[in-house]
């Protein structure tokens, strides 16, 4: 594309002296070129606020919506990082018969809806968009069988949860009963079993998915997946979406009775 000055000539100058009157156009178009895309970008916006709901996403889709939101029957409620934090330790410590931290800032029907869970089946309530940490060094296995990250993290989920069913790592390393390039195998991930699969136990290890996600930053969480159900750290603006397992049929595969978390690779 020409601009008026090329259009015109050397000199800026069309023949018969139009040159000047090109250049006042020129610069009477800057506000109004800039109102036009500027008027676009609310269109968008707005349509996104509209249609996120409609095409089944949470608030935190939006870059400017909350950094966390729980999906109620009356629609999302935000909340920042530290509230979700604050409301998924609550309700787990009162889950177990333990006091929980300060909660008075925080909408009491995202505690309900995350302590009872959907009404009609168990599912993921709450979800997070975070940004993972960048420069991460690559960490190798400890005599646990994890790496020091993976650590953390199970030494945070037992401050909370208290003692737990666990598997997918041992002393040494694991090197089977995993699928290709697991994070298993690099004694990144850890399993937290609810078993027998059920209703009840469901609910309780849907308590330990959205704690994970609340908490994801801080440990530096790549991915969980429960009960059909996968969230992605990198993914995060999408909220949890479908599991998909290679075998429909294996309540393991499929990750029904437990919990998967692993943590960022690094390096």
């Amino acid at each position: 594309m020409t601009t008026p000055e090329e259009e015109a000539g050397p000199g800026g100058r069309e023949p018969g002296g139009r040159g000047t009157r090109r250049r006042r156009r020129r610069g009477g178009c800057l506000t109004g070129c800039l109102l036009v895309p500027l008027a676009l970008i609310v269109l968008v916006a707005g349509g996104l606020v509209v249609l996120a709901p409609r095409l089944g996403l949470d608030e935190t889709a939006l870059p400017w919506g909350p950094a966390c939101s729980v999906r109620t029957e009356d629609g999302s409620i935000g909340l920042t990082t530290e509230q979700a934090r604050t409301a998924t330790t609550a309700v787990a410590l009162q889950a177990r018969g333990e006091e929980g931290p300060d909660t008075s800032g925080i909408d009491p029907a995202a505690l309900e809806r995350l302590a009872e869970g959907p009404p009609d089946d168990a599912g993921p309530s709450l979800t997070c968009r975070v940004s993972p940490a960048s420069g991460l060094q690559r960490e190798k296995l400890t005599e646990t069988g994890l790496t020091p990250r993976a650590q953390r993290v199970l030494d945070e989920m037992g401050e909370v949860f208290g003692e737990q069913s666990l598997g997918g790592y041992e002393p040494g390393g694991v090197d089977a009963g995993h699928g290709a390039d697991s994070a298993h195998y690099d004694g990144r991930a850890i399993d937290v079993f609810y078993r027998p699969v059920g209703e009840e136990n469901r609910r309780e290890g849907w308590l330990l998915a959205h704690w994970l996600v609340a908490h994801a930053e801080e440990l530096d969480v790549a991915n969980v997946i429960f009960d059909d159900k996968i969230w992605n750290a990198r993914g995060s603006a999408r909220g949890w979406w479908d599991y998909m397992s290679p075998d429909p049929d294996n309540e393991i595969l499929r990750h029904l009775d437990h919990v998967h978390v692993d943590v960022q690779r690094g390096g």
